[in-house]
Formats: structure tokens, C-alpha cells, sequence
């Protein structure tokens, strides 16, 4: 289970990103939950970072993740990025579940910084065509600095 919480945002980003890497070394789930029931915002970052944790359960465990999300904005932001293709997403609130773990922010520099988020971005315009339109030029600047 992945709870987000408030605005999530690339400040998170190195915190996920050696969350995810770790998660899949350890390889003891069986199923992988997004509660997004108490974000309010979500950045294309974070989103790409969520597309990656599809794309590789799919890949290593034939596994499907579930996102949970009860706010008509997010909704409509992962129906745009296309989510409904890699993840099954449930617009009802579940019974709660408890999240044992919490990420906190890691310090970044802006090499980092920039490396997370034009891996996310990438991820995300491989989705689909929409994205790949959205999100070009933003890839194009990063690749170029």
C-alpha cells in the first residue's frame, strides 16, 4: 500500500524513486495499492514514477496495480495521462488500510533533480500519444541542458 498524502510533489521524488528500486529487489508483495484518497494534488513527476512501478510489476510479477481515488480532479488527471491502460483504478473509498512506512523528503541536487524528472516524463509520453504531445517540449529542455 502507497498512501500520498496532501500535494505530492518532486520534492519526493529520490524518496520514491529508492523506494521503488528497493521494493522490487525485495520482492515479497503480492499486490500494490495507490491511496490517493488524501492527496489533493499530484505532480507529472509522481505520476511518472507510479507508471513505472505499473510497467514494472507488469513486466516481473504480471501484476496490475490498483489506484484508489475519490477526488473528481485527480480522476480526470489520470484518466488524461492515460492511466486506466496500466493500472485498475477504484473511485470508490475502500474500508481504510494502515500504511506502515512513511517516505520522507531526501536532499537533491539539481543534476538529480533534473534525471528523475525527465525519467518520469519519459515514461509518461511512452503511454500515449496525448502525453507525448504534453509533455515534448518540457523532455527536449531537460535533454538539452
Amino acid at each position: 500500500m502507497i498512501k500520498m498524502v496532501g500535494d505530492v510533489r518532486l520534492t519526493l521524488c529520490m524518496s520514491f524513486d529508492h523506494f521503488i528500486d528497493s521494493m522490487f529487489e525485495r520482492d515479497d508483495f503480492a499486490q500494490i495499492i495507490f491511496d490517493l484518497t488524501e492527496a489533493e494534488a499530484i505532480d507529472s513527476t509522481t505520476l511518472g514514477l507510479m507508471a513505472k512501478i505499473s510497467i514494472l510489476a507488469d513486466q516481473r510479477k504480471q501484476l496490475r496495480p490498483v489506484i484508489i481515488s475519490t477526488a473528481a480532479g485527480i480522476n480526470r488527471l489520470l484518466d488524461s495521462m492515460g492511466f486506466s491502460e496500466i493500472f485498475d483504478i477504484v473511485k470508490e473509498s475502500p474500508e481504510s488500510f494502515e500504511c506502515d512506512t512513511c517516505l520522507e523528503a531526501e536532499e537533491l541536487d539539481e543534476h538529480q533533480a533534473r534525471q528523475k524528472v525527465l525519467e518520469a516524463h519519459r515514461i509518461l509520453m511512452d503511454l500515449n500519444e496525448e502525453n507525448r504531445e504534453t509533455f515534448r517540449d518540457l523532455v527536449k529542455t531537460l535533454e538539452d541542458v
